[in-house]
């Protein structure tokens, strides 16, 4: 193997990793209720290592059941793969049109540390039913993700993928561990205006990326 072949492939693994991990926080960073009740919980001071885990370990099995998923229907029905590039193309662009929607009117996510403290077992329950019974979360992770991961071919789609947890892991770490100093960062509206214009570009360009079939 060349030391330009070594260059290019490394090169190749690099975007692949940086593509996912960009992919996996533009769907992450957004208000809702998981993000709230583990902002709640850092605030706290309480659960936060194992709320952390739970919602990164999920987002690492949801992402790596959407690459396995979406890569054994295309492999299984190879037409499908026009259907679904066109189908991940146009949820990619509406998830961007929510997203631009949300800038032009942000909201805030307050969350005073005044509440009553949850205890473990509540705290887990709650976390894993607000993770696991979001039907959202197989819209975006599962199916947007998977897609997205089995477009980079099948010798980088796991490279994609590990950057989309590390994205995860990264986000929910800073939201659980760094609540008490980002508190008032996600009470200022403008803050969420710049994160949400950010996704607002990141997934209109993957989605007419996806849809011309680059």
């Amino acid at each position: 193997m060349s030391l330009h072949t070594v260059f290019v492939h490394t090169t190749d693994i690099l975007q692949a990793l940086l593509l996912g991990l960009g992919s996996g926080l533009a769907l992450i960073i957004a208000i809702g209720a998981q993000n709230a009740f583990l902002l709640r919980h850092g605030i706290q001071g309480r659960n936060v290592t194992v709320l952390v885990l739970i919602c990164a370990v999920s987002d690492a099995v949801l992402i790596a059941l959407g690459i396995l998923g979406i890569g054994a229907i295309i492999g299984a029905v190879p037409a499908l793969v026009d259907v679904v590039r066109y189908v991940g193309a146009a949820f990619l662009i509406g998830y961007a049109l929510l997203a631009a929607k949300r800038a032009l009117r942000p909201s805030s996510l307050t969350v005073t540390n005044s509440e009553r403290p949850t205890g473990m077992r509540t705290a887990v329950l709650g976390m894993l039913a607000i993770t696991w019974l979001n039907p959202h979360v197989y819209l975006d992770t599962v199916m947007l993700l998977g897609t997205l991961a089995n477009r980079q071919g099948p010798d980088l789609r796991w490279w994609f993928g590990a950057g989309a947890i590390a994205g995860s892991f990264l986000w929910f770490s800073a939201l659980g561990f760094g609540a008490r100093k980002l508190r008032r960062f996600f009470a200022k509206p403008s803050s969420w205006r710049i994160l949400d214009g950010t996704i607002t570009v990141i997934m209109l360009a993957l989605g007419l990326r996806m849809a011309l079939g680059h």
